[in-house]
């Protein structure tokens, strides 16, 4: 907001037009990209007029977005956090990539998780959500639970994963990644991952949504959702048996009968 306060000055937020808003992202922000244009000034700007609308100060505003460019984020796998926990130097790194992929938690709520946080015999953990403010309460699963237990503990109040920061512990986890001959993910990868597994499993995206901590049921949809590219699995809706073939130069024996 400092930023945004210093460009507009004393002027009258009823003058302030839609373009105006645009060219004010590009001069107070020239070198990032769109969407850190859209995030950091676009939005806040609008907010603070669509709140001075709402005392009838002057009139709602709505601004066009700059082009967000997309790209394809890779989710990491179950085999991914295998082979990087097999070359993990620390029980500290091993544990951080398994927790991250099975309770969905991003890297900063990872880090802030004490001992205190976790009861390993519940099988739960308490995640502080430092997107959205508040606390979840996720499942810890026993391959998890193991991890935990072989990571040395000192006190309690201190974090479980040692790393004070995500760039702490950035340079040890891309060598890990190097050692192990895997795709160089990245924390979110794991988190990625977290909800392309479950959907991927059946889990209905308003289940994973709230198993994850996201507050969009629709990003859940439309981020982590993997189309297929098994054509055959429109099978599905004729109730055929997808682990039998259905013809003969398939590579395993179909089942009897089948046509």
């Amino acid at each position: 907001m400092e930023r945004v306060e210093d460009y507009w000055k004393d002027t009258l937020v009823r003058d302030i037009t839609p373009g105006a808003i645009r060219d004010a992202a590009l001069t107070i922000y020239p070198n990032v990209t769109a969407a850190t244009r859209n995030r950091q000034a676009i939005v806040p700007i609008q907010a603070v007029i669509n709140h001075a609308a709402d005392s009838e100060l002057c009139s709602r505003i709505r601004v066009r977005r700059f082009k967000v460019e997309t790209h394809s984020k890779e989710p990491a796998s179950l085999e991914w956090i295998e082979a990087f926990m097999t070359h993990a130097k620390s029980p500290h790194l091993a544990g951080l990539a398994l927790f991250m992929f099975l309770t969905g938690a991003r890297v900063s709520e990872a880090l802030s998780v004490t001992w205190d946080d976790i009861n390993l015999r519940d099988k739960t953990v308490l995640i502080r959500q430092t997107k959205l403010g508040n606390e979840r309460r996720a499942h810890l699963p026993q391959s998890l639970v193991v991890a935990l237990a072989n990571i040395p503990r000192s006190n309690s109040h201190r974090p479980v994963f040692w790393y004070a920061t995500r760039n702490h512990c950035l340079k040890v986890w891309r060598r890990t990644a190097q050692r192990a001959k895997i795709a160089p993910l990245s924390f979110h990868s794991c988190r990625h991952g977290f909800a392309t597994a479950l959907l991927r499993k059946g889990v209905d995206p308003v289940t994973v949504a709230k198993l994850g901590g996201w507050k969009s049921v629709r990003h859940v949809f439309e981020t982590y959702g993997h189309a297929s590219d098994d054509m055959t699995i429109t099978d599905l809706i004729s109730g055929q048996d997808l682990t039998q073939p259905t013809h003969p130069n398939s590579r395993k024996p179909y089942k009897t009968g089948t046509s």
